[in-house]
């Protein structure tokens, strides 16, 4: 009779570090997947974001207070804005960077520090040159830190929950806006809007308490920081702009669609976000716009629309799921600039298909992103790519603000749906990820 092998765990071949990790059904197997030490990482990174929304909003909350005290005409308010995300794109190459010189982690509070320090700061400014300064430094944190916390908690999760997981990191996005509005509900009904703007801005010190328990109970994931620390070209321009040569397959080609993909993206949000509300109120005159029942509708929506796309992207893979919310996204411009009046409660209430479809096209950006490059440059290709995106999608609103005296502001929202076309157009050149697994 011949003998049976011995069982897998006896023959000497080591298991993956995942394989105890068996309970991975159900809603929350994603979470109890990553461990321990991947749960700490979720937490650092789903904090960090939220608080970097949290941060981010002070100011659009705050901007007829801010007009009035200082004087501005609505170029100088705008310029706020723009300046923060333009910023936010050299805040975020150098971010990724770090990450993958330093480390996520260390990355991860470098830059949870720079965005809340010049938000407090923002809060003391004297005059509107100041803030401008301020608002311009706290850009470099606030670029860098979705990157970071992306990749950070990406190299933890598994490739059958990679989606998911990051898409709940997403998440935290609206979770920060929520808190936003409540903060400035309160702050805006207790105190007069001349004080009321800068405590506002005070608030933002609360990310000093994530940063003490990120330094305390987060680290690296060590097999994606060793794979990192055996390159010889960690955090390299050249890498991720390198052409391909026979045998040898470069990222150049993988960089400018990223680049595309998330300037298309970007700029469609951007427009709505920053149009919608203008349109609702000045073109179809709904009083409650801007109000917490409008942007209930809309933050509700965003919810469960990073966790709904996070979902699908797994399922779906990530190319057919940008797919899909491009299209559902342009639909919605469509809807909006479409209805004809005298249904207007209708146009209110699709706040919340229209915070869902902006928002699930973002859940798999965290994943796609990270699996499209190595460990080497994956902070650098990441940082980027998503940044740079963001700078070039800020012009789409700009756009629709110099189209909209001829064109009226529904007609000029239809420029937002091209960056949704440019979106898609973009994942030609660009490969499907769906269960790659990282070093």
């Amino acid at each position: 009779m011949s003998t049976p092998p011995p069982p897998r765990a006896l023959t000497g071949r080591p298991r993956p570090a995942r394989a105890e990790h068996t309970d991975d059904d159900g809603a929350f197997g994603w979470l109890r997947a990553l461990g321990p030490s991947g749960r700490r990482a979720f937490g650092g990174a789903f904090g960090g974001y939220a608080l970097d929304s949290y941060d981010y909003f002070t100011l659009p909350l705050t901007m007829v207070a801010l007009s009035a005290y200082f004087g501005l005409n609505s170029g100088q308010t705008g310029l706020l804005t723009t300046v923060t995300l333009v910023v936010s794109a050299v805040g975020g190459a150098l971010a990724g960077v770090l990450a993958d010189r330093v480390g996520r982690v260390k990355a991860l509070l470098l830059t949870v520090i720079t965005y809340a320090v010049f938000t407090v700061a923002c809060g003391f400014a004297p005059n509107y040159e100041t803030l401008l300064v301020f608002r311009a430094l706290q850009g470099l944190g606030f670029g860098g830190e979705w990157a970071v916390g992306a990749i950070l908690v990406a190299e933890y999760a598994s490739a059958r929950h990679r989606g998911r997981t990051l898409g709940a990191v997403q998440s935290s996005w609206a979770v920060g806006w929520a808190l936003a509005v409540i903060v400035y509900t309160l702050i805006f009904s207790l105190a007069g809007d001349d004080l009321a703007w800068r405590v506002m801005f005070w608030t933002g010190a609360l990310p000093a308490l994530l940063v003490v328990w990120v330094r305390r109970s987060v680290r690296d994931a060590p097999e994606a920081a060793a794979a990192r620390e055996r390159s010889a070209h960690r955090g390299s321009f050249a890498v991720i702009f390198r052409p391909g040569r026979a045998g040898a397959p470069g990222l150049l080609r993988t960089t400018l669609f990223a680049v595309l993909l998330s300037t298309g993206v970007q700029g469609g949000y951007y427009t709505l976000a920053t149009w919608v509300p203008t349109y609702l109120k000045t073109e179809r005159g709904l009083s409650v716009v801007g109000t917490g029942g409008y942007l209930a509708f809309l933050i509700s929506g965003a919810f469960i629309g990073y966790l709904t796309g996070g979902h699908l992207t797994d399922r779906l893979g990530r190319r057919r799921n940008i797919w899909l919310f491009a299209l559902l996204s342009a639909l919605c411009v469509l809807a909006y600039t479409n209805i004809p009046s005298g249904a207007d409660s209708l146009v209110l209430v699709l706040g919340f298909p229209l915070g869902f479809c902006m928002s699930a096209i973002f859940s798999g950006f965290g994943s796609y992103l990270s699996e499209l490059y190595p460990a080497a440059v994956r902070g650098t290709g990441q940082g980027f790519t998503y940044n740079t995106g963001r700078a070039v999608g800020a012009v789409f609103p700009t756009t629709v603000g110099f189209l909209a005296d001829g064109w009226g502001v529904g007609g000029a929202l239809v420029f937002g749906a091209i960056g949704y076309g440019l979106a898609a157009l973009a994942l030609l050149g660009l490969p499907e990820t769906r269960g790659k697994e990282l070093e």
